[in-house]
């Protein structure tokens, strides 16, 4: 049995341009090409591509997902353990719901709160006081108000944009491009157009892009994006953004 390409877009909540840059680097390409042009799936791709999400899910860079699934011959036990790490994310997940039942209860019986319990579980990796400070509360209410907005689909999409560019930026910089090549400007764009998808439809200035890619670089929650296969490339994409900034944006 095959499925195309427009099947496995609306079952995995991924889209075609996706399946296509994984068809492009090497990663999933196609189990065949129909006369008409149309690509489609078996199953063994739909199993890879059930791994290649998981492990994205899980932080995973493509290149590192690519070495990772290069000549493997049986599925089932990387399966079993993409398994463990997801029962690990779900075990964190009943914390969070532990944690806060435990605070209603206790807001409604009248006792006193234990911070231990109150934040068991929460990823604390949120950047609205930054956000405020840097651009406002407009800006965060509007990108909070976007991202809302999402299905899942959506969330999955933007997502897998970031982290895309990420994997590009590093492959430029690791081809010795300069930030003002083409190529690079072009990735920049593209990073630009994502910043603007991010903020609600607000698209930053000059000076907003520039002090975002800053940022990159001087703050370890957002820095930690830009490593690739043990390498971090966030100057590089500061670079980039501000020859972006300086060619495109005055």
């Amino acid at each position: 049995m095959a499925w195309s390409m427009h099947e496995i877009v609306q079952a995995a909540g991924t889209t075609s341009r996706t399946l296509r840059h994984y068809d492009r680097i090497g990663l999933l390409p196609p189990s065949h090409t129909g006369t008409n042009g149309y690509r489609y799936y078996d199953q063994d791709a739909l199993v890879r591509l059930q791994r290649i999400l998981l492990l994205r899910e899980l932080g995973m860079g493509l290149p590192a997902i690519g070495d990772l699934l290069a000549g493997e011959q049986d599925a089932v036990p990387a399966l079993r353990h993409h398994l463990a790490q997801l029962a690990e994310e779900r075990d964190r997940v009943d914390r969070l719901i532990r944690s806060v039942e435990t605070t209603i209860e206790k807001l409604e019986g009248g006792e006193e709160l234990v911070a231990s319990e109150t934040f068991d579980g929460f990823d604390h990796r949120q950047h609205k006081a930054e956000v405020e400070e840097r651009w406002g509360a407009q800006a965060y209410a509007d990108s909070d108000a976007w991202w809302r907005s999402l299905d899942d689909a959506g969330k999955r999409s933007f997502q897998d944009e970031g982290r895309d560019l990420a994997e590009e930026f590093a492959i430029a910089a690791t081809r010795g491009l300069d930030v003002r090549s083409e190529t690079v400007l072009a990735l920049a764009q593209r990073q630009y157009n994502w910043v603007r998808a991010g903020w609600g439809g607000k698209a930053p200035s000059a000076e907003a892009f520039v002090g975002l890619g800053q940022m990159y670089v001087d703050d370890p929650r957002f820095r930690t994006n830009y490593e690739v296969d043990g390498r971090n490339y966030a100057e590089f994409v500061r670079e980039a953004m501000t020859a972006y900034a300086e060619t495109h944006l005055g």
